[in-house]
């Protein structure tokens, strides 16, 4: 017996059996959760999964070539020859998108906008995720007073009003200056202050599930520290869910920083750009028929909160199991029919114990289940 046949099991002639690849290794880039979910997701999944990830990737784009992409400044409102812009003018060749009542470009101004929303969407979820996920992790692994005390405190955080909550942190920060970065970090952590319980109860929920778990013990039992049992074992196996969250929390931190400049408690226009500011502007200019100053800004936050949500969702429905499971067992069944004996055979369409009989000539058995002898009566008397 050669080496071949010894270590493989086939049909002589048929090398799809060997060609075939069980243990292929994975990429780093395919570990990624954004990729993995890309390659697992099926139907309007992962339409909605693109979808949502080519409007935020061109949302990225955009804040990161801003000073290249953008004709002028956030605020500037003169031209290279000192020339002051008019102010509500219609859309032109020099101003494709118009200018505001400030004599502010449009269009420069929408694209610098998304610069100072990836920043503050940064600076909001790296701070929730922090102080949410430590606090989550404390309060679920040692429980006591301390769980308790932790689990009233994010519960009364969360149940006033986020917005309310967030003009209220951005006053006490601000202190009525909104700079660039004092506005973006201003912002950043009224939003965090909101989002913070969202993170805790979820990493707490699943450490108070997975501290019982027989690795967990194990680990107290060799004499693993505190510390390791909560970063090796416990951060590691809770934090699946996260990019969901983070997902959905950014487009509502979007929602609230466009909130915040609308009310008047955002970042001045000299400062950055800002969506909701800019809305808050051309109030007036809708009335009077000035439609670009407010349109464009609008379809800024509508289009880059429907693609961050849009990849939210996919991803929340691609975290159920059962989805899994249908996808799984669609590759099994895909996988088995591939690797037929005779690979000339088509399949046929009669059960395979039928099919065997006909070949023998043998019209009838004796079969204990009444389901299958009805069956292969049916087939009996067809021929």
């Amino acid at each position: 017996m050669t080496e071949s046949t010894a270590t493989k099991v086939g049909v002589p002639g048929d090398k799809r059996l060997g060609d075939l690849k069980v243990n292929k290794p994975v990429p780093w880039y395919g570990k990624l959760p954004v990729v993995r979910d890309l390659k697992i997701a099926v139907g309007w999944q992962k339409a909605m999964l693109v979808t949502g990830l080519v409007i935020t990737g061109v949302f990225l784009l955009v804040a990161v070539f801003a000073p290249l992409i953008a004709p002028y400044g956030y605020s500037q409102i003169k031209d290279a020859d000192g020339v002051s812009f008019p102010t509500q003018a219609a859309p032109s060749s020099k101003h494709i998108w118009g200018t505001t009542v400030g004599g502010f470009d449009v269009f420069s101004r929408t694209v610098w906008g998304a610069r100072t929303a990836v920043i503050a969407i940064i600076v909001a979820v790296l701070l929730s995720i922090f102080a949410g996920v430590l606090l989550g992790l404390i309060s679920g692994y040692f429980g006591g007073w301390v769980d308790r005390v932790l689990v009233v405190i994010a519960d009364a955080i969360y149940s006033f009003p986020s917005l309310l909550l967030a003009i209220l942190m951005a006053i006490m920060i601000s202190g009525g200056q909104s700079g660039l970065w004092s506005g973006i970090l201003a912002s950043g952590i009224s939003i965090t202050v909101v989002y913070i319980p969202q993170y805790f109860r979820t990493i707490r929920a699943e450490v108070v599930r997975i501290k019982g778990s027989a690795y967990v013990e194990s680990a107290k039992v060799v004499g693993a520290s505190t510390w390791r049992i909560m970063t090796k074992h416990l951060l590691k196996n809770s934090t699946r869910t996260l990019p969901v969250i983070l997902t959905l929390n950014s487009s509502e931190a979007i929602l609230t920083l466009a909130g915040l400049g609308f009310l008047g408690f955002g970042i001045e226009p000299t400062s950055a750009a800002e969506w909701g500011y800019d809305l808050n502007r051309s109030v007036a200019d809708v009335t009077a028929g000035i439609w670009w100053t407010a349109v464009f800004p609008g379809i800024a936050i509508v289009l880059i909160v429907l693609g961050i949500t849009l990849v939210g969702e996919s991803l929340n429905d691609l975290a159920d199991p059962r989805l899994r499971a249908r996808k799984s067992a669609g590759e099994v069944i895909g996988s088995i029919e591939d690797t037929s004996v005779d690979p000339s055979e088509k399949p046929s369409a009669d059960n395979e114990v039928i099919a065997e009989l006909k070949s023998e000539g043998k019209p009838q058995v004796s079969v204990e289940n009444p389901a299958i002898a009805q069956v292969m009566e049916k087939e009996t008397d067809h021929e």
